[in-house]
């Protein structure tokens, strides 16, 4: 066309009338578009606004209970590791943290590999039943 089609050519490109047209334009020019932000807003418990886009749920975010929980793991067990003899600290450190294997960590001990795997175990069991008797308080 190479200009501005009339409203007639509009309306039966559309299937309706110009009567139907003319009053379709009427409705949409009465209308506003409105931010979800501005479409609903209240006031929490602290007085804040909180709008609608801050109630809608993030699949990604981060579970603040959760964070929080892992938090509390981690400070725990830091705990109980601190707690431990010194060989056995040792072995974990080795194992958990430096990815060392039973026999590399005999080498650094001077010890047997099966030692090594005996203080593994005796030190997992020593965390497990702190970490156990700390859910229990």
């Amino acid at each position: 066309l190479h200009r501005t089609p009339t409203d007639e050519e509009i309306a039966g490109e559309l299937g309706i009338s110009t009567d139907e047209f003319q009053e379709a334009l009427l409705k949409i020019s009465n209308s506003t578009v409105v931010a979800l932000d501005e479409l609903w807003s209240v006031s929490d418990s602290s007085g804040d606004q909180v709008s609608l886009l801050d109630t809608l749920h993030d699949p990604d975010a981060a579970d603040p209970e959760a964070l929080l929980d892992a938090s509390e793991v981690k400070d725990r067990l830091s705990d109980a590791i601190a707690a431990l003899p010194e060989r056995e600290k040792l072995v974990i450190a080795l194992y958990y943290y430096e990815n060392l294997t039973l026999r590399e960590i005999g080498e650094v001990l001077g010890v047997t590999e099966s030692r090594v795997s005996q203080l593994h175990t005796k030190a997992v069991l020593r965390l497990k039943s702190r970490l156990q008797g700390d859910l229990r308080d």
